[in-house]
């Protein structure tokens, strides 16, 4: 990190300190209310539950750190993506999507956008570099995508979004802001699932959208109010705590991953190993660029689909799970969803295990072969 990102993370551990009194507790408490007390309309800090309440407020104060912007919260990484794209989009409108994205994604501008008169163009990443941006309203990116971990130039496809009159959303859930910073990059929101990294611990749904639009976060936050798309008091408290030690972490976490990419890139059984922390990378160049490191994502594929689901199952220290960013390392045979991957490609993300006991683990499976 540099200067300005530790104090950002200084910042956030002591964002209450401020506010307290004599006595007073330095962990937020988690505010169950739905009801505030209320003898006059005009002046309260909270009226109801669906609009805002001090616990929500406390970790969106933390994310408003991080990413040096205005910060809506909602109950998970998708409502946070929906919010941004409803907000963004009405009918006639045109959206241009990663078709090697992630394929939720992909799936609500299928079954809601389209339905509802918004033309989805699917690109895939790569492509989106030359693609033309004339007429769309939208240009949505992920980088790097998932699961194939391309890279796309943040900064080159906001100019040229904007030069053509669109406006650019960036899910940035792979690199959190202390990897990756969108929003410096000119990209006009950016949209997250704090399920994965900032929360950590693999126990709380939680997303946010961030941008430095007041006028757009305005329309975000009463679409959350009107459509009730808000997150629990308990799950801000996990995020809320997660997110205190995000940075070491996050440190953890890439450290390891940057040493098993290249130690599984020179194992026999491996092949396309693609992490863009690596100077073999495909996606170094621009990576190094706009990127803190290579991040906790690797991807790479084996034999077939039979030696990739032997392996999860021979590895003690792999958790089979459909998510990533947790202490816990985990990964899944991608193409099981339905990704335009190899049947036996691997999504794994690195946890905080230590590195020579991972690493060893992780062979002796690879070494197990076929069950």
């Amino acid at each position: 990190m540099d200067e300005v990102a530790k104090a950002r993370m200084a910042q956030v551990l002591h964002h209450r300190k401020a506010g307290l009194n004599l006595g007073d507790p330095v962990v937020p408490p988690i505010s169950v209310a739905t009801t505030f007390h209320l003898p006059e309309a005009q002046g309260a800090a909270y009226y109801y539950g669906r609009s805002g309440q001090p616990t929500w407020d406390a970790v969106e104060t933390q994310l408003a750190i991080l990413e040096d912007a205005e910060v809506v919260s909602f109950p998970s990484g998708m409502a946070a993506i929906s919010a941004a794209l409803i907000c963004c989009l009405k009918a006639g409108a045109r959206v241009m999507i990663p078709s090697d994205g992630y394929y939720v994604t992909r799936l609500l501008g299928r079954d809601l956008l389209q339905v509802y008169g918004v033309e989805v163009v699917e690109v895939p990443t790569l492509e989106m570099a030359a693609a033309e941006f004339t007429g769309f309203d939208v240009v949505y990116i992920e980088t790097p995508s998932n699961p194939s971990l391309d890279v796309i130039d943040i900064a080159a496809i906001a100019a040229r979004a904007h030069a053509a009159g669109a406006m650019v959303i960036a899910d940035n859930t792979t690199m959190t802001p202390l990897l990756q910073r969108p929003l410096d990059l000119g990209a006009d929101l950016v949209v997250a699932a704090d399920t994965k990294a900032p929360a950590g611990h693999s126990d709380a749904l939680f997303g946010h959208v961030a941008g430095r639009d007041a006028n757009l976060m305005a329309r975000i936050r009463e679409w959350r109010r009107q459509s009730g798309a808000v997150p629990g008091p308990f799950e801000a408290y996990l995020v809320h705590r997660g997110i205190e030690t995000l940075e070491v972490r996050l440190a953890r976490m890439c450290e390891n991953a940057a040493v098993i990419a290249e130690r599984l890139a020179a194992h026999p059984a491996v092949t396309g190993l693609r992490y863009p922390g690596r100077a073999a990378d495909p996606a170094h160049a621009v990576a190094r660029r706009q990127m803190v490191n290579g991040g906790f994502l690797i991807g790479f594929e084996l034999a077939d689909e039979d030696t990739a689901e032997a392996f999860l199952t021979k590895c003690p220290l792999i958790e089979q799970a459909t998510s990533f960013g947790g202490v816990h390392t985990a990964a899944e045979r991608r193409a099981r969803w339905g990704d335009a991957v190899a049947p036996g490609f691997i999504r794994l993300s690195i946890g905080i295990e230590p590195l020579d006991v991972l690493w060893s683990a992780i062979e002796a499976a690879l070494l197990g072969g076929k069950s």
